[in-house]
């Protein structure tokens, strides 16, 4: 009777930690406020994920971790204490850094020449415990592992905790979520300085057949936490040498143009393109963005050409094969082509690289330009 009072009266007392958290998650920290902590030890380098076509919407998870006691696991954490120790250790000395905007796209631009930039990148990211999974100079391309995210207390502390829970009110604490940067490090100013995306890609765990014998976990993609990749490029350029106030007022200041207008429409031979109310240029940073969006792989480029060469598996094509040798043993590679068709206005056309004029590959420029076209909506 004793014990069924106490997995009662847990169940409730942690319940009501879930109320609270509904309505903590409702507060957004400041910049530079927010602990990040990932598990310097939980690298997963076999997860292949496919573009999220359907990018859904944003939303904040619950952080249990700020109502129960602080259980450390070998983590690597971004607190406020490092963010206002950084200015002072910071590798790269003082470095102008200047926060730039077209329509919801925020990068920065940084006083230093690519070389230099590409090296402090790699170096911020390893020295918070991601390895560094793919690195393109050529391209302007890096790429981390997916590292698992902190925001609860670790499994294999609490497994009594999650075994009174699933048996007295059927509730789980949060499954784990993974998260990898891609970094697109580009010059501009004839080489003098340095264009910095950051893009977040997140993936989560969730239960499959809750409650069954055969009750399973499985990963999917994670809505993006919008601010998580602004904090990450705020903590980048206080690393940089930037003063944090002033680095906040950037990020909190800048302002950007309504959101970008992208129109598809159908093209020469039946294949879509779309249309941009933008210069090229203008253009190319919004496809370039795009692209980082829906995780698609860029094999090459040439901004001169207007030109991405990318590597795309067709979801009809996923099988049997896919899911032993993962996407890159069915990608093929296409071309996507920027090209200014007036003083302000840019289209964006689709190129299938195998010349096979093929319905199914009408189709599939017509998906690819489409899910382009979705992430400015």
């Amino acid at each position: 009777m004793i014990k069924k009072i106490t997995i009662t009266l847990l169940a409730f007392s942690l319940a009501s930690c879930f109320s609270f958290g509904e309505k903590a998650k409702k507060a957004k920290s400041s910049l530079g406020e927010r602990n990040i902590q990932y598990y310097a030890n939980k690298t997963v380098t076999s997860l292949e994920i496919p573009p999220d076509l359907t990018k859904p919407d944003s939303q904040e998870a619950f952080k249990l971790s700020e109502y129960v006691a602080n259980i450390q696991e070998d983590t690597i954490g971004f607190s406020r204490d490092d963010v206002a120790n950084k200015k002072a250790a910071s590798v790269a000395g003082s470095v102008k850094v200047k926060v730039e905007r077209l329509g919801q796209i925020r990068w920065i631009v940084v006083d230093k020449k690519v070389d230099a930039v590409w090296s402090l990148a790699k170096s911020f990211f390893k020295s918070h415990g991601f390895a560094i999974k793919r690195s393109d100079k050529k391209i302007g391309v890096m790429e981390t592992d997916f590292l698992e995210n902190h925001p609860e207390i670790p499994d294999q502390s609490v497994g009594l905790i999650r075994s009174m829970l699933k048996k007295a009110m059927k509730a789980r604490y949060s499954l784990a979520i993974i998260d990898k940067y891609r970094v697109r490090i580009e010059p501009v100013d004839g080489g003098r300085k340095t264009e910095v995306h950051f893009t977040l890609n997140s993936m989560e765990e969730v239960i499959t057949k809750a409650g069954g014998e055969d009750e399973n976990t499985i990963w999917q993609a994670r809505p993006k936490d919008q601010s998580l990749e602004t904090e990450m490029l705020y903590r980048f350029m206080v690393y940089l040498g930037s003063d944090h106030t002033i680095a906040r007022e950037q990020i909190i200041d800048v302002k950007g143009n309504q959101i970008t207008k992208v129109e598809i429409v159908k093209g020469i031979g039946g294949y879509a393109k779309l249309k941009f109310a933008l210069s090229k240029h203008e253009t190319w940073e919004n496809v370039g963005w795009a692209l980082d969006e829906l995780n698609i792989d860029v094999e090459d480029k040439d901004i001169k050409e207007g030109s991405f060469y990318v590597n795309v598996a067709k979801e009809k094509d996923k099988g049997i094969l896919s899911s032993i040798f993962g996407d890159n043993a069915i990608k093929e590679s296409y071309q996507i082509i920027v090209r200014q068709i007036s003083s302000n206005a840019a289209e964006v056309t689709f190129n299938d690289l195998s010349e096979q004029n093929k319905q199914e590959t009408i189709d599939f420029g017509y998906e690819l330009l489409s899910n382009i076209a979705k992430q400015f909506q």
